[in-house]
């Protein structure tokens, strides 16, 4: 059965059919027709939105009229209502899905509308990826006809009153469409499973009777999975028991920490693709093979965008939107510069500040990479220190003295009169940790120049410690965030910094 073949639903091939066009007009289509749908709500209603619909300018009309959200104060204002049942607070209807998320902050769990709208939004995107895949020169059609292995959480939601509740991949995998069934890995018994140590280990059983040609999920998970499968029936490489595995798909780190240890355990090259799946709704994904990382935004399918320069103008030193800040549209913003994300979705999500900072790449596509994050980002004394900068400094580090290190995070403390930053690396080889500090440290001061200042002045001392990886595993583990969309914080503050010094 080849998945190109698949006859979708009309409307769903409809949509696949629109045109790449200009990314204003898509734009302010998206944003119309959110605000069409919407505008019977309570928060329609209260901002307007019909109102919103006739000005000449819509988009700066609706700018002027809504505020700027964050996830505490739309959750105590607005979606509050919706978990408490009642209909039409934000988006028509009630809100039957709620995806728990705390990303990698320390704060407690958030619940994430998850409506049938952003549901189907999300699942038009998936197939264009999918589509995407005639772009590349490798692409072996075989093994796209053959299993697809997701690594998601338990489709095992939890009853509230009235909604589900769970991880947004749980969520996904159990609306998935009759079309994808046939391909769907692992079995329904195994993926309603909520202890992630006992589905590991079903899969690892099972693994023999599966003929994988795509993985999709979190590197450190999929890492694990593909280990412990090599293990248990003692092969040499994972192609050995999944001779047809082509693609592994993979978002919410940045994969090249992963890349040196993952290669260790295959028999031959996979094409990696990149997708940015928000639980707040599909932000975009990797078109094309010689993106150079870079990822398709997703302009024209179901989210209306803004975009705020990433700067001290915009953003107090940590990491807190400033009142009238400078806002961006699509067609406004400049290669090479950071931003935070402002959403709107088919979720009742408005004005809403994902978190996450993005980089285009490429305007003329809308490509991007994920830079990092408003608040996971470092500056003790104006050093500006992005997760990006992170990344690529343990890939160079990595490479340079031949270490596969597999999870890191980096906290900032005093150091008698100045400041230190402390590294936090997971590698399961001998290290000299002086000599692995220097390296990180020379890497991070070709890569940004305010931190090469900085390290002639306040930033004193670089440190670094070195555990096994099972210990940040362990640590995710206790905190109940082992699996799914699940992964360690690349920067540690406040509580989680110290429940990390405790664990």
């Amino acid at each position: 059965m080849a998945i190109f073949d698949i006859k979708l639903p009309n409307r769903m091939a409809k949509a696949l059919r629109l045109a790449n066009g200009d990314v204003c007009k898509q734009q302010l289509r998206i944003l119309k027709k959110l605000l069409h749908k919407a505008r019977f709500t309570e928060f329609g209603q209260k901002y307007h939105f019909d109102n919103i619909l006739m000005q000449p300018d819509p988009v700066k009309a609706f700018q002027q009229n809504v505020p700027i959200y964050n996830y505490s104060s739309i959750y105590k204002q607005w979606w509050h209502r919706s978990l408490e049942n009642k209909p039409d607070v934000c988006w028509p209807g009630k809100v039957k899905y709620y995806a728990l998320s705390s990303g990698t902050s320390d704060a407690a769990s958030k619940y994430l509308p998850i409506t049938n709208d952003l549901l189907q939004g999300n699942k038009l995107v998936m197939i264009k990826q999918l589509l995407s895949l005639r772009n590349y020169t490798d692409i072996n059609v075989r093994s796209i006809g053959r299993g697809w292995l997701l690594l998601s959480g338990s489709t095992d939601l939890q009853k509230g009153i009235g909604h589900y509740l769970g991880d947004l991949s749980g969520i996904t995998v159990k609306k998935s469409p009759f079309w994808f069934q046939p391909f769907y890995k692992p079995t329904k018994e195994i993926a309603r499973e909520k202890d992630w140590n006992k589905k590991l280990e079903e899969i690892v059983d099972n693994a023999g009777d599966w003929d994988i040609g795509f993985i999709v999920g979190v590197p450190a998970w999929v890492q694990m999975c593909m280990e412990m499968v090599i293990e248990k029936y003692h092969l040499n490489n994972i192609h050995e028991i999944w001779p047809n595995l082509s693609y592994f798909v993979h978002g919410g780190v940045s994969f090249e920490p992963y890349k040196k240890g993952f290669n260790k355990l295959l028999g031959k090259p996979l094409t990696y693709i990149e997708t940015y799946l928000a639980s707040e709704g599909f932000i975009a994904y990797q078109n094309r093979q010689d993106a150079c990382g870079g990822m398709r935004l997703v302009v024209s399918d179901h989210i209306f965008f803004e975009f705020v320069p990433f700067d001290d103008r915009n953003f107090t030193p940590d990491g807190d939107l400033v009142e009238n800040p400078e806002i961006l549209l699509a067609h406004q913003v400049s290669e090479g510069k950071d931003y935070a994300l402002l959403i709107s979705t088919p979720a009742g999500a408005w004005r809403y500040l994902l978190g996450d900072t993005i980089r285009f790449t490429d305007v003329s596509r809308s490509e991007i990479i994920i830079s990092g994050r408003t608040k996971h980002f470092l500056s003790l004394v104006g050093e500006h220190l992005s997760v990006d900068n992170m990344n690529k400094a343990i890939q160079l580090a990595g490479e340079e003295l031949d270490l596969p290190i597999t999870e890191f995070t980096v906290s900032g403390e005093p150091h008698g009169s100045f400041f230190a930053h402390r590294w936090f690396v997971a590698c399961d080889q001998p290290v000299d940790k002086p000599v692995l500090a220097a390296v990180i440290d020379k890497h991070l001061k070709a890569l940004n120049d305010d931190y090469a200042v900085e390290r002639k002045s306040a930033l004193r001392e670089i440190f670094v410690e070195v555990f096994p990886e099972e210990t940040f595993l362990k640590f995710l583990e206790i905190r109940g965030k082992m699996g799914g969309q699940h992964k360690f914080p690349r920067v540690l503050k406040g509580g989680l910094l110290e429940a990390w010094k405790n664990f």
